[in-house]
């Protein structure tokens, strides 16, 4: 079945022709603002859990432990929502709109199913879950709480972070950004509502969030029923499609094995810390600390990259390799500066992120200590992040895989691994900024040497009228 998509405020036109520089403002700020906006849901969780009377660290350590496995599921939701957008953004660059529905219908149906199947898995297997992640005994109940009814709003979070992206490629970046803070501003009043009010502790918490999430979710859903949306829900269109599958998932596995391995690593760092410290849970509290504070800078740079999708895969569609080229040129200045100044931030004033926490003394002390080492290759690493979320918009699924797997499994665990056993606990600290700074050189220097025979070879294939399936 053919199906005509049509749209009230059709942005290609824009896309295609507005003027680089403002246009790619008009998408990464409201990118960089949603990604901000998501942090929020962790870093307010995270502020009240910390205020719990006499068990405030604990309940910390046990949100350390549980985030690693919250980014699992999204990392499902990065391998439908980032693989299959840009996949419909080159289709609709090639003015195919039929083709790039059914991406979007099919990545619908894929992140229900993924959806109900990781929520009833981790719900069944919580206790011996955490117990696998490093958690220290006294924090096991408060993450196994939190973490049980998280997973029954799973398919919420995942209909929620993998359909926005498809809000992003039709260009209505405002719209996906209002979306993710409505979320947040919900889980920011019930946080202190459901953790105190009606006493509920971690468990209040995670309700919050889900809460949340599935409010976002609604108004999602929702927009794909609108005149503006050039995506419909569309039940013929609903039948998995083997190609369209494998075409999401070749290019989402780059950002799905990003966030995986961005978990294994907080494993990995949990797992060394509790051995190298006898599961002191001060030094996993600054863990999470620092680790919040990296978030915080991070995801801002991969809204950069998020908000420039759009741009890329529709003009990559296109075969237009000088707005390309510009549209790259100035989101990378504008990632370097931004890195920068977050940065120095950061490595000034380290006990900024402990007092958002209430952290005990002992462990603002550690955070103190550590956090300029933690940090210090985090410049280079954002630059990378922005220019691999460019890479996928491209379509380059083996090399962004490529890069993706570089910093984390062949860098940084095996470095974490061997400084812990030389340095101890400070070795879990150190090796994340050591991994930083030569994964980010690595991919630099491949990136930008590569990107102009990807421009090239498009290029001629449009000149020859060959469509792009993303190879």
């Amino acid at each position: 079945m053919s199906f005509k998509i049509t749209a009230k405020n059709d942005m290609t036109a824009e896309l295609d022709h507005g003027a680089v520089l403002p246009l790619v403002f008009r998408l990464t700020l409201p990118a960089v603002a949603a990604q901000l906006i998501t942090f929020l849901y962790n870093i307010v969780d995270r502020m009240y859990v910390a205020k719990i009377e006499d068990s405030g660290m604990d309940a910390l350590a046990a949100l350390g432990i549980v985030l690693p496995i919250t980014l699992i599921i999204q990392a499902f939701a990065n391998l439908v929502g980032l693989g299959g957008s840009p996949r419909a953004g080159i289709k609709l660059g090639e003015d195919d709109r039929d083709g790039a529905n059914r991406i979007f219908n099919n990545a619908f149906v894929m992140l229900v199913i993924i959806g109900v199947v990781s929520g009833a898995f981790f719900f069944v297997f919580a206790k011996p879950v955490v117990v696998l992640f490093g958690c220290p005994e006294s924090a096991a109940d408060f993450a196994v709480s939190y973490l049980r009814i998280y997973s029954l709003g799973s398919v919420f979070v995942m209909l929620a972070q993998g359909l926005n992206p498809f809000i992003l490629t039709q260009g209505y970046s405002f719209t996906a950004m209002s979306y993710v803070l409505t979320g947040a501003v919900i889980n920011i009043i019930l946080d202190p509502l459901f953790i105190f009010t009606f006493g509920m502790g971690v468990r209040g918490s995670s309700l919050a969030t889900v809460i949340s999430q599935f409010v976002s979710c609604i108004l999602i859903m929702l927009f794909f029923f609108s005149e503006k949306s050039l995506f419909k829900f569309v039940k013929d269109q609903f039948r998995l499609c083997k190609s369209i599958v494998f075409s999401i998932v070749s290019l989402g596995f780059t950002p799905f094995v990003m966030t995986v391995t961005e978990c294994a690593v907080q494993i990995v760092f949990n797992i060394c810390l509790n051995a190298s410290t006898g599961g002191n849970k001060d030094y996993t509290a600054a863990l999470t600390v620092m680790l919040s504070a990296l978030q915080l800078i991070s995801l801002p740079l991969n809204g950069l990259g998020n908000g420039m999708q759009p741009f890329v895969s529709y003009n990559y569609g296109k075969g237009n390799a000088k707005r390309l080229k510009k549209g790259i040129t100035d989101v990378t200045v504008i990632a370097f500066v931004f890195a920068l100044c977050i940065w120095s931030l950061s490595l000034c004033v380290p006990v900024l992120y402990a007092r958002l926490f209430s952290a005990s003394e002992a462990v603002t002390e550690i955070v103190k200590k550590y956090t300029p080492f933690f940090l210090m290759g985090s410049i280079m690493f954002f630059v990378q992040m922005t220019l691999q979320n460019v890479n996928v918009a491209l379509g380059q699924a083996k090399s962004a895989l490529a890069l993706a797997v570089t910093r984390k499994v062949i860098i940084l665990i095996p470095l974490c691994f061997a400084l812990t056993h030389f340095l101890g606990f400070k070795g879990v600290y150190m090796s994340e900024g050591i991994a930083d700074l030569a994964a980010g050189i690595i991919t630099s220097v491949v990136i930008f040497t590569s990107f102009p025979k990807i421009f090239k070879r498009r290029e001629q294939d449009v000149k020859c009228g060959v469509s792009n399936h993303g190879k």
